[in-house]
C-alpha cells in the first residue's frame, strides 16, 4: 500500500489517503468504521474530517468532530438523567443513552424496599465501563472495578470526544505529562468527559487551561513539548 499523506495530516471526506498496489487486495468497496476509512477499487479514502494516524503500513483517521460512539470496554463518565425502578439512565455524550442496572450498584437489590434515588440521583456523575453495546440496544454500564463508581469530589469538564486520543497521547504520553507536572488525579473518559482532582485550586486552573489548549491545538505538531513548556511556566507562577 502506497500512503499518500503525512502522519497527523488533516484530511476531509472523500480524500484519497492511500493507493493499494497489490492487485489481489483490490475490492469493489469495503468500510472500516473504527478507522474511518473505506476502500473503493484500489483507493483508500476517509469519510470524516480528521487527522491521519500512520503506524508502519497501517493507517486510520482520528475524527476532529462528532459525538462519541460507544465501544465495549471503554471507560466513560456519565451523568444521571433519569431514575427508574430497576436502573438509571445516563447521558454519556452520545446519541445513545446508557443504562446502569441497580444490581451493579446495590448488593441484594430489592425494588420493593429500595429507592434508587438514595444511591444515585439526577445530576450525579458516574465513572463506568461499557460492558455491552451492539447498536441494536443502548449501551449497558458497569461500575464494578477499580476507580469506577459515583463521583463524590473533584471537577468534571467536557471536551470534544474526538480530542481524547490527543489528550491521552501516544502510549499515554500527554496524560502522563499532565499528571506528573500537576500532581493531580485525572481520569479521562473516552466520551469526552474528564474528572480532575487537585489539592490546589490554582493548579487545577492551570491544568484545565492546558487541557483546553490541547483541545484547541490538537492538530499541531510538537504539542507535547508545547504543553510541557506551558505547564512549567504557569505552575512556576502558582508556587510563587
Amino acid at each position: 500500500m502506497k500512503i499518500l499523506v503525512a502522519n497527523r495530516q488533516i484530511v476531509r471526506p472523500g480524500d484519497v489517503i492511500a493507493i493499494i498496489e497489490d492487485k489481489q487486495a483490490v475490492v469493489e468497496e469495503k468500510y472500516f468504521p473504527d478507522k474511518h476509512i473505506y476502500i473503493r477499487g484500489n483507493k483508500v479514502m476517509t469519510d470524516i474530517v480528521g487527522l491521519t494516524s500512520i503506524n508502519d503500513n497501517d493507517i486510520q483517521v482520528i475524527p476532529l468532530e462528532g459525538k462519541y460512539i460507544p465501544r465495549v470496554d471503554d471507560v466513560v463518565i456519565g451523568m444521571v438523567v433519569s431514575v427508574g425502578i430497576t436502573n438509571w439512565i445516563l447521558d454519556i455524550n452520545s446519541p445513545y443513552p446508557a443504562v446502569l442496572n441497580a444490581n451493579e450498584v446495590i448488593e441484594n437489590f430489592n425494588p420493593i424496599t429500595m429507592n434508587l434515588r438514595d444511591y444515585l440521583d439526577i445530576g450525579d456523575y458516574v465513572i463506568a465501563k461499557i460492558i455491552t453495546f451492539d447498536r441494536t440496544r443502548d449501551p449497558v454500564l458497569s461500575v464494578k472495578g477499580r476507580g469506577l463508581g459515583k463521583i463524590t469530589e473533584g471537577t468534571v469538564i467536557e471536551v470534544k470526544a474526538s480530542r481524547i486520543p490527543r489528550i491521552i497521547g501516544k502510549k499515554g504520553s500527554m496524560l502522563n505529562l499532565l499528571t506528573q507536572k500537576t500532581g493531580c488525579n485525572i481520569i479521562v473518559g473516552q466520551n469526552g468527559l474528564i474528572w480532575l482532582r487537585c489539592s490546589d485550586e490554582n493548579v487545577l486552573d492551570v491544568l484545565i487551561r492546558a487541557i483546553r489548549r490541547i483541545e484547541a491545538r490538537s492538530h499541531i505538531r510538537g504539542l507535547t513539548e508545547e504543553i510541557r513548556m506551558f505547564l512549567d511556566k504557569n505552575l512556576g507562577k502558582t508556587s510563587g
